[in-house]
């Protein structure tokens, strides 16, 4: 992180001249069992998420010399508004980076060649209906710039699935905004369409939920929709 000044400590070592190398300080972020922290700082307190690490030190500095700044916009939006070759050059870093999250893994449902908004509608209506209800599990769920990649975290249903980037074509929330009901909670529907292997016609819309709330559906929509999706259009 960038500070205004550097620390006296810095300072009383630092020999006249120039100090602007100083103003970025370094930080590591460190995972346990009890969740993230700074490290080497144990006054920090443990944080189930980076996210709520990051939210928590926008807040109050904590062990950091200053809080936070969170951006105020998103900044897929901003590549929206820029040049096209501005906006692939952005998405393709961010793709560059990759994005990953834990989410419930519902159901995959054979559409024949339907796809858009009404092929997630269609789809979660199937799977809402099945008796008993298809098994769901928590899958470890990575968009890249070579596609996304399921992986089933406890090896419940497969180990791991792979849906290149030019085969998935249609991502969205459930139209109805309707909920996943799991232990007593609700979670927001998504799904992204990709095509049938072996198939250049026939989709398949792969269904899932939110498992963390601070890891929305919309974020994730958004992600592939504008970045993978978007990006590919764009080659």
């Amino acid at each position: 992180m960038k500070v205004a000044t550097p620390p006296p400590s810095v300072l009383q070592l630092k020999k006249v001249g120039d100090s602007s190398n100083e103003l970025v300080r370094h930080f590591l972020i460190e995972c346990t069992q009890k969740g993230v922290r700074l490290k080497g700082c144990p006054n920090e307190p443990y944080f189930g998420s980076l996210t709520a690490l990051v939210y928590q030190h926008s807040i109050t500095p904590l062990a950091l010399p200053c809080k936070l700044l969170i951006p105020d916009r998103d900044p897929l939006e901003e590549i929206a508004e820029t040049s096209p070759q501005t906006a692939a050059n952005s998405a393709a870093e961010l793709l560059k980076q990759g994005a990953a999250c834990n989410v419930w893994y519902l159901n995959s449902v054979e559409m024949e060649s339907l796809t858009g908004y009404q092929a997630v509608q269609k789809a979660l209506s199937l799977t809402l209906m099945q008796d008993p209800s298809p098994i769901s599990t928590v899958v470890h769920f990575k968009v890249s710039a070579q596609g996304i990649t399921l992986t089933d975290n406890q090896r419940k249903l497969f180990f791991r699935r792979h849906y290149s980037v030019n085969t998935v074509i249609f991502c969205a929330l459930d139209p109805q905004d309707r909920k996943w009901m799991k232990d007593g909670l609700s979670a927001k529907v998504f799904g992204f369409i990709a095509r049938k292997q072996g198939s250049a016609t026939d989709n398949v819309c792969h269904l899932f939920a939110e498992h963390d709330p601070e890891q929305p559906a919309s974020a994730i929509v958004n992600f592939v929709s504008k970045v993978m999706i978007g990006s590919q259009k764009k080659i």
